[in-house]
């Protein structure tokens, strides 16, 4: 999975741990998120997105494997 979480947080000025306490996560959450080591839930995907003011299907990306 790749995504556009870093590059969308920093565009709005956002640390990590702002990002988390938003989506009411940890940020090694988040850290994780970003480096694409975590798949979210389709729950935390959708309020990902809202918060960085991106729609879902732009933030992520999912490859075959």
């Amino acid at each position: 999975m790749q995504t556009r979480i870093r590059e969308c947080r920093l565009k709005l000025g956002m640390t990590q741990g702002e990002l988390a306490d938003l989506a009411g996560v940890r940020r090694e959450t988040i850290v994780h998120l970003e480096k694409g080591k975590y798949n979210p839930s389709l729950k935390l995907g959708f309020d990902l997105a809202k918060i960085l003011q991106m729609p879902v299907e732009e933030l992520f990306s999912f490859e075959d494997e």
